[in-house]
Formats: structure tokens, sequence, C-alpha cells
């Protein structure tokens, strides 16, 4: 005979979802925060007041240098000997040269050459240092050896040293782009090597080999995947750059390699009023703080950025 004895089953208990609410169960809150590396570096950037110090300094030294006239009406090639090393005036605060120049407005003047040469010399070194590095990173092999073995021979030449023989060499052609190739023909090897090493880390990631993986050109891979990943540690090194191509121009300069007289250049001012300091410091002091808060600003910048692009750096602070 069939048993019909009716079976007791175990109730099934199901949590409730609650989605919305604060005591969700089930549900799984995934932040709708937009996240990547630059927005987390613009979060860090805003709240640290170096940055917004360094990047006033920068903003207002640009606008000096593209518009010199908006401070300063005299030119800074009008000189008069009879105020000869004569005291701040009204007018005139920062007083007179050696030669009867206005101090400020050649200070003012030569913040245009500075920041030129800065940002040519900024320019030729990340589009050498981009493209050897780039390709000696992506492609290796041969490709790799060869172009750092170049680099090796230009990394082994200080860059001074180097543009100092150039520029004794075209001392009747002398001007801001002649200087300029003279520092950044020799400068790149170390953005090279950072941007190889860079891309050496990211080329292993998934999405380069699925890239690869569809047909498309290793050349197009490079330049629409790796290197806009790889770019982050060219900009904090260029923005340092800028400041140590600015101290470059003011050595040539102040060595007497450098511009030439009729061209406005703080470091050319300092090598004019160094054989005077002990009678009349003035003319020496005043651009050689112009130099120094410039080089401080960009050294500050890049730094900011640097920690801002590294998220060990973001998790110590």
């Amino acid at each position: 005979m069939p048993d019909n004895t009716p079976t007791h089953r175990m109730p099934h208990f199901v949590a409730e979802t609650d989605e919305e609410g604060i005591g969700a169960v089930d549900a799984v809150r995934v932040s709708e925060r937009k996240s990547n590396l630059w927005l987390d570096a613009w979060r860090d950037l805003r709240g640290r007041w170096m940055f917004w110090a360094a990047g006033f300094i920068v903003v207002v030294l640009t606008i000096i240098a593209i518009f010199p006239g908006l401070f300063v009406q005299i030119s800074p090639t009008t000189c008069n000997l009879d105020y000869s090393n004569d005291p701040p005036t009204a007018g005139h605060p920062m007083g007179y040269d050696f030669q009867g120049c206005d101090v400020y407005s050649r200070v003012i003047h030569g913040t245009s050459t500075s920041l030129s040469v800065g940002v040519i010399v900024t320019i030729i070194i990340a589009v050498l240092g981009i493209v050897i590095g780039a390709f000696a990173g992506f492609f290796g092999g041969w490709v790799d050896s060869l172009l750092m073995r170049i680099s090796d021979m230009f990394f082994a030449i200080p860059y001074i040293l180097a543009a100092v023989v150039i520029m004794s060499m075209f001392l009747d052609n002398r001007n801001i782009l002649v200087i300029s190739l003279a520092i950044g023909f020799f400068a790149w090897p170390a953005t090279a090597r950072i941007l190889r090493s860079e891309i050496l880390r990211v080329r292993s990631n998934d999405f380069v080999l699925a890239s690869e993986a569809l047909g498309v050109s290793r050349v197009r891979t490079m330049f629409t995947h790796v290197l806009p990943n790889s770019i982050a540690p060219v900009i904090v090194v260029s923005t340092v750059g800028l400041a140590a191509a600015i101290t470059a121009e003011a050595t040539l300069s102040f060595l007497g390699v450098g511009l030439p007289g009729d061209i406005v250049s703080w470091g050319t001012d300092i090598s004019k009023a160094q054989i005077r300091l002990r009678t009349d410091p003035l003319p020496l002091i005043y651009p050689s703080i112009a130099l120094s808060l410039t080089v401080l600003s960009f050294i500050m910048l890049g730094e900011t950025v640097r920690d801002a692009l590294d998220p060990k750096a973001r998790a110590l602070r």
C-alpha cells in the first residue's frame, strides 16, 4: 500500500534585498564616482597649497613674459651714464646698473628670454626623448640596443659642457634658438630612459595584447594605447627640466658664451654686475632673485605633480 503520510518540508527563507536603503543585504553597492590616474591626481593637487602657490607664480611669470609692456614702459636697452648706479627713485623701483640702464625694466624683459629658452629646450627634449624612448621600450631587441647605445653616448657628455663648446663655435650667430638647440640636443637621454622603463611596464598589460590580437599595427598600438598610459613620468620630468633649462641658459650667459649683450638676459646681467658686488650689489641681487624664484616655482610644480601622479606617494601622506 502506498504511504500517504504527509511529508514535512523545512521552510526556505530568502533574505530581502534593499538596493536603495542603508541596510541592503544582498545588494552590492558600486561607487559611481569616476576614477582614473588623471582624475585622482587632480583631486590630490587641488588640495595642496604648494601646487596653487607654484601655479600662481608660473602664471604670473608667463603673463610677464608675454606682455612685458603691461608692467614697464621703459626700454631695457635705453641707458644713460648720468644715472650710473643711482639708487631707486620714483618710477625706477630697482635703481640703475653701471651702464645707467633701468634694472626693473631689464628684470621684466629678461623673463621673456628665460621662459622662451626653457620652453623651447623642454619641447626639444620631450620630442627626442619620447620618440627614442618609446621605440626602444616597445619594440625591444636590436632596436632597443641600438637606441640605448646612442643614448649612452649622449648621456656620457655633460650637456652644459657640450653647450659651451657649441656656443663657442657660433659666437657670431648666438640667439635664443641656437642656445636652445645647444642645450636640448644633449639633454634628452634621461627622458628617453624614463619613458623606456615605463613602456616596458605598460606593454605587458592585457589591453596591449588585445589590441595586437585585433590586428592593430604595432606602431598604432604604441601611439594609441601604450604611450598615453606611459606619459605621466615624462610630464613630471619636463616640468623640472624646464627649470634646469632656464638655469643652463643663465649659466652660459654668465660664462660669456650665452646670449649676446643686445638680448636682455638674467644671466648676462648677473655676469656684468658681479665685478661690482661689493660696491653696488643691487643690480646683481634683483635678477638673481628673479632667476631663483622662477626655478623654484617650476621645481615645486614638478614635485607636486610627481607626488600626485604616484599612487604610492599619495598613500603615504
